[in-house]
């Protein structure tokens, strides 16, 4: 009986260090997320030309009706906005929170967030492909840049997503109220989207952006080589595809702990260039949360920010 006191008194030990890691919440449930205001409308396996099919969530804030006067957000990683029991780690943006309570405050203009789930190949959809043109050639050898697969994602988004939410919902559908939005390789695409299509989005929101490149999306670092080659030529591809001065908004953030405590060199890199053009506090924001890492939870602390910076009223 003690041996067998002592085995369950080890197993009740594993099950606690394994619920505190997280070994055991990796999968999410089975059902639909909810969400504690407005409403979420889902289309799963929503197909497209240019990428895999996936689920695009809609997010509706209370009273909204089709054909309202809304902007409209797009989120990357939409499986981890609205309900942290449905996401691997139990984390969440708390988007239908935070963007409720502003709207209800008057502290934004009224929109509507479009989750953009993502992928098994979300590493390769997310990276900045004409990255691919700015790194030597010597970097390039006996590499495919088929791996690569921003842009393929950016048209799904552009070419599929939009037309279908504004035919659908009716927002505004200038780029003044089209706005991009996502952290980590989420914040990479985001500012990549903006430079690829200004004419189509009037903003971005980058929150902890991977933009060291360490440990490569598009392959292994043992093939792919020295993230800083990769991390420089995403630089000179911001450096010369940046729209004109002053001609959206872009608000850009990291914390200092966890990986998000590498990136304030390379952040630096691009706020230069962003002063070097000439973008003023009104158009360009940077920020440094103090003790946030790199997580849902601390992304959710801050989601006010980038919300006010996009969508504050004149």
């Amino acid at each position: 009986m003690k041996k067998l006191g002592k085995i369950l008194a080890l197993s009740l030990v594993l099950v606690a260090l394994l619920l505190a890691v997280g070994w055991w919440v990796t999968r999410p449930r089975d059902g639909e997320p909810m969400v504690s205001s407005g409403h979420l409308e889902r289309y799963v396996d929503f197909k497209s030309r240019f990428v895999e099919p996936r689920t695009v969530s809609v997010w509706l804030p209370d009273s909204y009706t089709v054909g309202d006067s809304t902007d409209v957000v797009y989120m990357h990683d939409g499986q981890m906005l609205f309900d942290a029991t449905t996401t691997w780690n139990r984390q969440e943006w708390q988007v239908d929170e935070v963007t409720s309570r502003m709207i209800a405050h008057d502290s934004i203009r009224k929109c509507i967030v479009v989750g953009i789930d993502n992928t098994d190949q979300r590493l390769s959809e997310y990276y900045p492909a004409k990255t691919w043109l700015y790194v030597a050639t010597d970097s390039r050898d006996g590499k495919s840049e088929k791996d690569i697969l921003g842009d393929a994602y950016l048209r799904f988004l552009v070419e599929e997503v939009k037309p279908f939410i504004d035919e659908h919902y009716k927002p505004l559908t200038s780029r003044e109220h089209t706005f991009l939005m996502g952290s980590s390789m989420g914040g990479l695409i985001s500012l990549y989207g903006l430079c690829e299509y200004p004419q189509v989005f009037g903003g971005a929101a980058c929150l902890s952006s991977h933009l060291s490149m360490a440990h490569l999306p598009i392959g292994d670092p043992d093939v792919w080589g020295e993230s800083e080659t990769w991390a420089r030529g995403f630089c000179d591809y911001v450096n010369g595809h940046l729209p004109p001065a002053n001609s959206c908004i872009v608000y850009m953030d990291h914390g200092t702990k966890s990986i998000d405590a590498d990136y304030s060199p390379y952040q630096e890199k691009i706020d230069k260039v962003f002063r070097h053009k000439g973008w003023d506090a009104e158009h360009y924001q940077t920020r440094v949360f103090e003790g946030h890492s790199h997580k849902e939870s601390d992304w959710a602390k801050r989601l006010d920010q980038p919300l006010y910076f996009l969508l504050r009223k004149q």
